[in-house]
């Protein structure tokens, strides 16, 4: 059910967050306010956080690269974005199988390849990522990013920006009862159809593992089958090995006499 805090504004419970208008987007925002994000009972280790009562999980920011630090499975990458406050953007490092001559970097969420050779201080980049918390302070894991070398384009998404802000952070989110119960029946039907998927996989799973496990008993009744016609094979051979040989003796013997 929601909640409310001392200020009045009101928690929504996670089958809420797909009306959300921040939850499932890349919210363009300031690094001051990134760090002014809040996280809540409830959604501990998520990587969810909010401002004000608006769930929160992509960020997108814009700013100039000031310094660069490589630490252990990471670089770190400091972003000014004047707003008054730094952040951090972490970049995850690959484990490559051998010594590299230069080390290869991975996007946080799909672990695809990222060249960030061009990050470096005195760039300026627009980055996007995902939220999490390091040392008490707010970091951004990096997904992608973008080198921004038209003055015009800083200037459209700090616009875009400040509009965000305004009218959206700024003001609460609000649902109405109705909506609320309509998205508790379809978060139900979703679980259900998922539990229902589960359900197939694992029929499916069994009837796989005993289907593996007949051919397994007719491959080895088969096996068995010709072990022992082998058997006999063998034994059939040996004794027409020693039959010719007692002809051949017999024959010595006729010979002789």
């Amino acid at each position: 059910m929601a909640t409310a805090d001392d200020g009045e504004l009101v928690f929504y419970p996670a089958f809420c967050f797909r009306a959300s208008p921040t939850h499932f987007t890349w919210v363009k925002m300031a690094a001051v306010d990134v760090h002014r994000l809040k996280q809540r009972p409830g959604f501990e280790g998520q990587n969810i956080f909010f401002y004000h009562n608006h769930p929160i999980r992509f960020v997108s920011l814009l700013g100039l690269l000031v310094a660069r630090t490589d630490v252990y499975k990471r670089t770190i990458l400091t972003l000014d974005d004047s707003s008054g406050a730094t952040i951090e953007i972490a970049v995850l490092k690959a484990d490559p199988p051998a010594p590299a001559i230069t080390t290869a970097h991975l996007a946080a969420t799909n672990k695809t390849e990222l060249d960030i050779s061009t990050l470096q201080p005195g760039t300026l980049v627009q980055v996007k990522g995902t939220l999490s918390m390091f040392r008490g302070a707010m970091q951004v894991q990096l997904e992608r990013f973008a080198v921004i070398r038209d003055t015009n384009a800083e200037m459209r998404f700090l616009d875009l920006r400040c509009r965000y802000l305004v009218e959206v952070l700024a003001v609460p989110w609000r649902l109405e009862g109705e909506e609320v119960a309509r998205l508790r029946v379809e978060a139900d039907a979703e679980e259900e159809r998922l539990e229902e998927e589960q359900e197939q996989a694992r029929r499916r799973q069994r009837r796989r593992a005993e289907r593996d496990e007949r051919d397994e008993r007719r491959i080895r009744k088969m096996w068995e089958r010709e072990e022992r016609e082998r058997e006999k094979a063998a034994v059939a051979g040996r004794e027409a090995g020693l039959e010719v040989m007692r002809e051949v003796q017999r024959n010595r013997s006729v010979d002789v006499s």
